[in-house]
């Protein structure tokens, strides 16, 4: 780094997020109703946990009336009046029972209603991203969607959790003014004096505190992006010397959202010193002239304790909803990102007549007039026709962005064509179920994805009842079985993360093994011996020749060298097909593929750029 220079703000990759609304209207009628669809199948449970804090409140309400008719009648004229006294004490006995069983059914059962809940939303949420349009998936941030399948819907659960307390808090405040207002009309109005006081200062703190939590929320994710991308990133990060910066960027991040969480932590703290102070202020006008009342014999002396227990908890549900506010601010925007994760539109589904590709189809597959692209009005492929016959090897080669990938990508159906028609065994694929189309093609991509568990379990990942005889044959077949039975646990070998513990090319070998157990009828193959070495090459060559026989099998390649065995070789450049014809006819023809192979290009990749926009190099006069 040059001495002097500005640090940039964004050298930790994964530092920065745009912003998303933290906080949503505070009831938004779609949303709740969105929600409700998912609480509805627990309505019993709800309607329980309601009616629990309704009778937790009215022994709350109850326990001060109780003391206040102890000390009126027990106690009167000084001179204890037994069974009034019993009677009060075994009342409050049962009302303490009554309430602590209503808490802890309350407690319980919105507890155990809220998990079922999230486990739906999660379910429901991890279905149908699992069934969306990849073209949703190519332009959406992983990041984001599992901060939606997680911290939404954790605040779904804090905002569940809370807003049958909300009911009881609102019962109990209502409750206790109804009260002081029966027991005393004239010292009910002047203990709610205060209260004018608290909604003025609400007034002003709402925005500032809003502003604050947000900020917190705002300045976690960006901290947990940078600690995320440092780690991912570590190899990276050490063989550059990249640690004291990448020290000084996140220790900058998690400076800033310290200072936002003490500004939160200041607004949220600053309204319990306020409604302490009020609290002070009502229960001194109730004893100085509650107590003048007493004095002058026109109010109990149980009516004023009843007071002063009331004033106790007069503001608490006020405080309660005060905070409850902003968690459902959160749970509304929480709630309008998980709808639009659950609204997002397959566009890609099966036809209400679509039938399922027989097992007896040939394996054929052609394209018709087909023209596709990812955004309107910039196809990636113009007018492609070309057919690949049961059994036959064809490979697409091209420069990067010619279509290749695009190609095989409508042969599975992960997108649907503009115009034109892919068919699959003599069937248009928009005429077949998309289950169908999984089973009869199997894929083997340039950066092979394994998941966690055991090797076993990865090769029949595509046919989990492949038994263990089956999978050690493929195995052995794409020369994988050596390697994996030098590991300590051989095929129960756990992987790591994406398979980490194993090199590139071992990776790849357990993809091939796979496809092979897969047995599928059309095998795509996508730059699938780009990143080995040359022995692993050979090894793959060599068990392609076991995985292809009696298969369709469409080849995509960058380097020649890797294709000169297909029947047939189509070449792709800006999305139109340019020539056709296995590697003798093409370098008869003395086209684009000639002309590469004879200059010794290794790969498309490597062509000049006019070549790239459709010239030719000039002909060799040697």
């Amino acid at each position: 780094m040059i001495a002097g220079a500005p640090r940039p703000a964004r050298a930790v990759v994964g530092s920065h997020r745009e912003k998303e609304e933290i906080f949503g209207a505070v009831y938004d009628p779609k949303i709740v109703r969105r929600i409700w669809s998912f609480v509805a199948p627990y309505r019993r449970q709800v309607i329980i946990s309601v009616v629990a804090v309704l009778v937790f409140t009215a022994t709350q309400l109850a326990i001060p009336l109780i003391i206040r008719t102890a000390i009126d009648r027990g106690m009167a004229g000084g001179i204890a009046d037994h069974r009034v006294l019993v009677w009060c004490a075994a009342a409050f006995a049962v009302t303490i029972l009554v309430n602590y069983a209503a808490s802890y059914v309350q407690e319980t059962v919105v507890g155990i209603a809220a998990e079922h809940v999230l486990f739906d939303m999660r379910r429901a949420m991890f279905g149908h991203l699992q069934r969306v349009s990849l073209s949703f998936m190519d332009k959406t941030e992983v990041g984001r969607l599992m901060s939606r399948l997680q911290g939404d819907v954790n605040s779904m659960q804090e905002f569940m959790e809370t807003s049958v307390l909300s009911i009881g808090d609102i019962a109990l405040l209502v409750g206790i003014v109804g009260v002081l207002l029966w027991l005393d009309p004239r010292l009910g109005l002047l203990t709610m004096a205060t209260m004018p006081i608290l909604f003025i200062v609400r007034l002003f703190w709402l925005p500032l505190a809003k502003q604050s939590f947000m900020e917190a929320h705002e300045t976690s994710s960006i901290a947990n992006g940078a600690l995320a991308e440092g780690i991912h990133g570590v190899r990276t990060v050490q063989n550059m010397s990249r640690q004291r910066v990448n020290f000084e960027l996140y220790d900058e991040k998690v400076r800033a959202h310290l200072n936002a969480n003490l500004k939160a932590a200041k607004y949220a703290q600053v309204m319990v010193p306020i409604v302490d102070t009020l609290t002070g202020i009502a229960m001194a006008t109730v004893i100085v002239v509650g107590g003048s009342m007493v004095l002058g014999r026109t109010l109990d002396i149980g009516v004023m304790v009843a007071f002063l227990f009331y004033i106790q908890r007069f503001f608490d549900p006020i405080r309660s909803l005060t905070l409850q506010y902003s968690v459902m601010q959160r749970a509304m925007a929480s709630g309008q990102r998980i709808s639009e994760v659950l609204d997002v539109p397959v566009d890609v589904t099966d036809k209400a007549d679509a039938a399922p590709l027989p097992d007896d189809m040939d394996g054929s597959v052609e394209f018709r007039s087909v023209t596709f692209g990812y955004r309107p009005g910039l196809p990636v492929l113009k007018d492609v026709s070309f057919r690949v016959n049961p059994g036959e090897t064809v490979a697409l080669v091209g420069p990067t962005g010619s279509g290749k990938t695009s190609a095989m990508a409508l042969v599975h159906r992960f997108y649907d064509v503009w115009q034109g028609s892919v068919m699959v065994g003599g069937r248009d694929v928009r005429d077949v179920t998309q289950d169908s189309l999984g089973r009869h093609i199997a894929m083997v991509l340039q950066e092979p994805f394994l998941f966690s568990g055991s090797i076993f379990d990865n090769i029949r990942y595509h046919k989990t009842e492949a038994t263990r005889a089956a999978v050690v044959a493929a195995a052995k077949a794409v020369g994988a079985h050596e390697f994996i039975m030098r590991l300590r646990k051989g095929y129960d070998t756990d992987l790591e993360q994406r398979g980490s513990n194993l090199s590139q090319g071992q990776r790849q070998l357990i993809s091939f093994a796979r496809a092979l157990v897969a047995d599928a009828k059309i095998l795509v193959l996508d730059e699938a011996t780009a990143n080995i070495d040359s022995y692993t090459e050979r090894q793959i060559q060599r068990a392609l020749t076991v995985l292809l026989e009696g298969r369709t099998g469409l080849v995509i390649a960058h380097r020649l060298a890797t294709i000169r065995g297909a029947d047939r070789i189509i070449v792709l450049q800006n999305g139109s097909l340019l020539e056709s014809g296995n590697h003798d006819a093409l370098m008869r023809k003395n086209g684009l593929y000639a002309r590469l192979y004879s200059m010794n290009y290794a790969s498309f990749d490597d062509i000049p750029d006019e070549m790239v926009k459709g010239g030719l190099p000039p002909r060799s006069t040697s």
